[in-house]
């Protein structure tokens, strides 16, 4: 069990060829980190809104997770990123996160992003809401995506299945107040659940940018600008014990 978690969230912005957006996994992957978040459906973008992306899913064990197992394999790091996954509906895959590294994982979006104007239930499947928690270095990481965090039940589904760190990769649209809830919400699930949080998102000026890493008390680590960037931070065991320690909010409640 390691003491410190070396973590990136890569704020990048995925495009509509496949091929390119594999590339950029190993030229934008840091060498040196224990866990490396990418954004929601990198392996190819969502295109216009409503658009069918069904010619681009694929399997977990299809090209993007192969190159993505690749690239975490020659950086000896653990990579989570998100693709478009073929389902039992050919019309409608799965908006899945894949893990690849020390552990291999798929987790599918739960909470489709039915909202703002937009119906992502049209065009993808929603997962099973059973919590998906791998480990990293020793420590407990669960998994949600984009419009999960505005559901404070999926964080504390994860937290009572052990998550120590919620990854959160996003693709979270840009309009009026969106960062301002991205951030409000990323430090409401780390207070109420005393966790670290890491929200990577892609850049603006279609999404918001401002990939972020929370402490389990709500203090911002480390905040990205609007434009692409590669976001570090080093999370600490201590740090979170004594957060549960100050707060033991997890041990009180009364069901």
């Amino acid at each position: 069990m390691s003491d410190v978690l070396r973590t990136a969230l890569v704020q990048e912005a995925s495009g509509l060829d496949p091929a390119a957006n594999r590339a950029r996994l190993a030229e934008l992957t840091p060498s040196d980190t224990d866990l490396v978040v990418w954004p929601e459906a990198f392996a190819r973008d969502f295109g216009e809104a409503g658009s069918d992306v069904s010619a681009y899913a694929e399997p977990v064990t299809g090209e993007f997770a192969t190159e993505l197992g690749r690239v975490a394999d020659e950086c000896r790091t653990t990579l989570v990123a998100g693709q478009f996954e073929t389902s039992a509906d050919p019309a409608r895959p799965f908006n899945t996160l894949v893990v690849r590294g020390a552990t291999t994982a798929a987790y599918r979006k739960v909470h489709l992003y039915d909202s703002f104007g937009y119906r992502e239930s049209d065009r993808l499947l929603a997962g099973d809401p059973a919590p998906v928690v791998v480990t990293v270095a020793g420590w407990a990481v669960g998994l949600m995506t984009c419009y999960d965090l505005r559901f404070p039940e999926m964080a504390r589904l994860l937290v009572d299945a052990g998550a120590e760190v919620l990854v959160v990769p996003a693709a979270w649209v840009a309009g009026p107040r969106k960062v301002d809830h991205w951030r409000t919400l990323a430090r409401a699930r780390a207070i109420e659940n005393t966790t670290y949080v890491l929200a990577a998102g892609q850049p603006a000026p279609r999404y918001t940018g401002h990939s972020i890493v929370v402490d389990p008390l709500g203090g911002v680590v480390a905040e990205a600008g609007d434009d692409a960037e590669v976001l570090r931070a080093d999370l600490s065991r201590e740090v979170l014990d004594e957060a549960r320690r100050t707060n033991p909010s997890l041990r009180n409640r009364r069901l």
